[in-house]
């Protein structure tokens, strides 16, 4: 049976949906434009005011933020309330330059709560439940949005935070948790760790909430299976609020985005031109009940596809597919999109640790694919022929993950490159024959 945190909105019409939407966006860009003098300059710089948005149907004529716009608006330019009306920050675990800080007001995070409430109901919880929640706490999102959507759900909350595995599964079994909050990594580790211990048959999990990081439809059914529990996607980032801002149902087929708080777009990541439904874009989200650190047109970067196919589970808010990869590192190889992070997922689940560097280049007029990975401190004693044969292995892999050809090198542990930024993990030497 379906559970729904607020049926009225969840499972409200379309046209309901879209009343709510045009009325709030209206208010937000003049609330914007009024706030956060950032803001109201880059309207200005592509000749837009308040009034030339009436609708969702105007929404393509606001200009983008971008990631870069936080860093340099960073610490408080595209705060829109006064410092006394905020009441929490939560950042991003950034690797280069600034990171991002987002600002709350109390009612900012209840309505994060609620959309995490959603979520948990979604996944069958109730206020009979035991939430585990193993996500980081702190300036990460995910452990506080999980623990006050358990909250408004009226479940007990265990607030975990990460690691420390032994205690987790000894509170997991005295206290009989029942639906696991975590990242799909920590829970596949949890799954091998209860069964190193023989305390399976003492677990008594029913659902997982997992996000934070990309994973495969191969690791949801390891998941599910070592830990006997129905494994549900959570999707969200710091900049729009955090987990929830998209969440799966039973039919696992999307997860559906909280469109009373968050309007979807998807562009072409070239031009930023908006796609029509069904096409595979860039996800853009302007958010219209925030308070704080409310961004309109925010460029996620994440690589999706958007659905409005009625859902079994009766909600009626639109859906989006797992992110695909990400705009900014696609690679178009042979006229066919390629994304690191599904280099990464080929090399994760056969058992490599995601140091590799991908090397392009154009032989005769045609490009060429080539993915150095370095071997495993165990690997590197193996034969020759050993060591053909697991280059072998990744070549299949990889041709399955990506559609064409990429030759695969075996190197030595430790002998790519160490950035002390982001990993440099691609070398696109045909940009050197266009100069």
């Amino acid at each position: 049976m379906e559970h729904y945190y607020q049926p009225e909105i969840e499972l409200a019409s379309r046209e309901q949906i879209v009343a709510w939407q045009n009325e709030r966006l209206v208010k937000q860009v003049k609330y914007v434009y009024d706030n956060v003098p950032y803001y109201r300059k880059k309207m200005e710089a592509v000749g837009v005011v308040p009034e030339d948005v009436r609708s969702i149907e105007d929404l393509h004529k606001l200009p983008f933020l971008t990631k870069d716009d936080l860093r340099d608006a960073y610490p408080y330019g595209l705060l829109a309330v006064p410092l006394e009306k905020a009441v929490r920050i939560q950042s991003t675990s950034g690797t280069t330059g600034r990171r991002v800080v987002a600002f709350y007001t109390q009612h900012d995070i209840d309505l994060w709560d609620d959309c995490c409430a959603r979520a948990i109901m979604a996944a069958g919880g109730t206020a009979q439940d035991v939430v585990h929640v193993c996500y980081g706490y702190g300036l990460f999102t995910g452990g506080p949005g999980l623990n006050g959507g358990s909250h408004k759900v009226g479940s007990l909350t265990l607030p975990m935070s990460s690691g420390n595995t032994d205690r987790q599964i000894q509170f997991m079994v005295d206290l009989g948790s029942t639906i696991l909050c975590c990242t799909p990594s920590y829970a596949a580790y949890l799954g091998e760790s209860i069964h190193e211990r023989g305390l399976r048959d003492k677990i008594k999990l029913k659902a997982g909430i997992f996000g934070a990081e990309a994973w495969t439809e191969e690791m949801r059914r390891d998941i599910e299976k070592s830990l006997g529990i129905k494994a549900y996607d959570i999707y969200g980032l710091t900049e729009i609020s955090g987990p929830g801002v998209s969440f799966e149902c039973s039919e696992q087929t999307g997860m559906h985005i909280n469109e009373d708080h968050f309007i979807a777009e998807i562009i072409d990541p070239v031009t930023g031109e908006v796609l029509p439904e069904g096409s595979k874009g860039e996800l853009v989200f302007t958010c219209i009940t925030k308070e704080a650190f409310p961004l309109l047109r925010y460029r996620t970067r994440d690589i999706c596809v958007l659905s409005r196919k009625k859902c079994s589970c009766g909600r009626t808010h639109v859906k989006m597919s797992k992110p695909m990869g990400r705009s900014d590192d696609m690679l178009i190889v042979k006229g066919v999109n390629v994304f690191p992070s599904q280099i990464e997922t080929v090399l994760l689940n056969k058992g490599y640790a995601a140091n590799y560097q991908i090397v392009v280049d154009r032989v005769n007029n045609s490009d060429q694919l080539e993915v150095m990975v370095e071997m495993t401190p165990e690997m590197f004693s193996d034969s020759l022929t050993q060591v053909t044969e697991k280059e072998k292995e990744l070549v299949a892999a990889l041709k399955a993950m990506l559609g064409i050809y990429a030759r695969v090198k075996l190197v030595a542990p430790k002998s790519i490159v160490r950035s002390e930024g982001k990993a440099v993990r691609i070398i696109d030497k045909r940009n050197l024959y266009q100069q």
